[in-house]
């Protein structure tokens, strides 16, 4: 299992508990919601991606999110936000010369 770590000022506990029953709960709540979200956006992804191409689909949801990093169909967000900035700095010189 990973571990995430947050640490919120006095003040903003506060304001989680004034809108949550437990504070921790919420966050835990908040943070595997959205991660199951975007694993149904993966498998979904690598699902279509091996059906287009003839591929053995993997058996299981981790599986499938795994194998759409190894194949490449998925990306990290840091993986792609480098890539949309190396894009950006090639069109840059070239925006310079028109």
């Amino acid at each position: 299992m990973n571990k995430i770590t947050i640490e919120l000022t006095d003040t903003q506990l506060k304001g989680l508990e004034y809108v949550a029953l437990s504070p921790q709960e919420w966050a835990e709540n908040a943070v595997t919601e959205r991660a199951r979200i975007a694993n149904d956006e993966i498998v979904k992804m690598v699902v279509e991606q091996c059906l287009n191409n003839g591929e053995q689909i993997p058996t299981t949801r981790e599986e499938i999110v795994a194998h759409g990093f190894e194949c490449g169909v998925v990306k990290t967000a840091a993986e792609r936000n480098a890539e949309a900035e190396a894009k950006m700095a090639e069109m840059a010189p070239q925006e310079d010369q028109e």
